[in-house]
């Protein structure tokens, strides 16, 4: 198995560091996604509809840029290593503290509390991952590192199906606070990390050197260097507006679509979906190795232009088994093209700023395609009497282009020498 092979190829501490990551990027994705498949609990429990729980989401998407910041500035001044540490505590404690929560507003500062330190851990784990890791094997190992989202959603939805319906929990411990309290698990990697993963090698012996010069510590962003990176800040920004917008706008509202559109239970709509997240995760992983080959920018571009012929198959076919391909198929393109992304921005972005930018632009990107799905439903309603065909159809054509558009004028660094953090 190509997987395999690539870890035993790596040192004992760059498999250790690279796994810690991994689980780190997984078990964020796994604790975010606890919440949509218990929304409907959490509104029964408080009251409310499932509209006012559903701001949960919202706010934690907001917060997701500002901790993107915050904990890259951290990973800059004190290490990688250490501010991942942090980063997972913090957002196993705010999850813990969400099961916890009396009142519907309390949740919502919790969760977007967790949201500020879910959107530190993507920057600072891929930093970390990448830069412990030799430069020609950032692309295969950032298509898997990509794919952690995945089985974080993976994750969360078999915990769901197989442990929800036996939750039986009465006063304050009900079924959904249950769960929240097992999200609260992740905390226990930090532990392991403390044994196991060593600070980036990158981020060491750019330590070194300031200790070898007199020991001053440099500024972590001055104003001069801002100036210096600010187009590719906002091209980093556009190009992750782009990425996000490609998929949530064929994801979100799929499992929706299945079941208004072509009017599926939810044992079909269920299975579509599994099969459509394998196809990502295989994606992923394919396309992420075969940058190395291709290069970052004409894989993204070929991946995301490939998603094209599978819209009538992924949107407009009549049958279970049609539409699982088409699922699979749509995947596959979408986080194909997404899993050079942990390699390439990073690559893009410059070595003083490589803990900031990668996850800042990410979550920034994130925030700027959020509504999305509103959009698409806003369409739908509009034009087509609330059926979502055209709608999502629609949002994947545009979200190709802009995709391939937006790579193709962007510079290409793969395999690109890091010296300096």
């Amino acid at each position: 198995m190509a997987l395999l092979r690539e870890l035993r190829s790596l040192t004992a501490i760059q498999r250790s560091t690279f796994t810690a990551c991994f689980l780190g990027w997984t078990l964020d994705a796994f604790d975010f996604f606890l919440l949509t498949v218990c929304l409907k609990a959490i509104a029964a429990d408080f009251h409310v509809a499932i509209k006012q729980i559903a701001e949960a989401i919202f706010w934690t998407l907001v917060m997701r840029p500002l901790g993107a910041l915050i904990f890259g500035l951290l990973a800059e001044r004190f290490g990688r290593r250490p501010t991942l540490m942090l980063n997972i505590v913090a957002f196993s404690i705010f999850e813990l503290a969400s099961a916890f929560a009396p009142t519907l507003t309390s949740f919502l500062i919790c969760r977007a509390l967790f949201g500020i330190a879910m959107g530190g851990e993507w920057g600072v784990g891929a930093a970390l991952a990448l830069e412990s890791l030799p430069a020609s094997r950032r692309g295969f190992f950032s298509g898997v590192l990509q794919e952690g989202y995945v089985v974080g959603n993976l994750l969360a939805a078999a915990l769901y199906g197989l442990l929800f319906p036996h939750l039986h929990g009465t006063g304050m411990l009900t079924n959904w606070r249950v769960m929240f309290m097992i999200g609260a698990l992740p905390a226990l990697l930090a532990f392991y990390m403390q044994f196991k993963v060593a600070e980036s090698p990158v981020w060491e012996a750019d330590r070194k050197r300031r200790l070898a010069e007199g020991g001053a510590r440099k500024p972590v962003l001055t104003l001069k260097q801002f100036r210096t990176y600010l187009p590719t800040f906002l091209f980093l920004v556009l190009l992750m507006t782009a990425f996000n917008s490609f998929s949530h706008g064929t994801q979100d509202l799929y499992p929706t679509f299945l079941e208004k559109d072509h009017l599926l239970d939810p044992r079909h709509v269920g299975f579509i979906v599994v099969i459509s997240n394998i196809g990502a995760l295989l994606g992923g992983i394919c396309c992420g190795a075969l940058s190395e080959k291709l290069g970052r920018k004409r894989m993204i571009v070929t991946s995301a232009l490939c998603a094209l012929p599978m819209i009538p198959l992924w949107a407009w076919s009549h049958s279970v088994p049609a539409l699982a391909l088409g699922g699979f198929l749509m995947q596959f393109a979408v986080q194909g093209a997404f899993g050079v992304i942990p390699a390439h921005l990073n690559e893009l972005s410059p070595g003083p700023v490589r803990a900031i930018f990668p996850g800042v632009t990410y979550q920034l990107g994130n925030l700027c395609s959020s509504r999305n799905s509103v959009f698409q439903a806003a369409i739908a309603s509009r034009f087509n009497g609330g059926a979502l065909h055209w709608a999502m159809s629609g949002a994947a054509i545009v979200g190709a282009l802009l995709v391939a558009a937006v790579t193709a004028i962007g510079k290409e660094k793969k395999g690109e020498e890091w010296t300096e953090a």
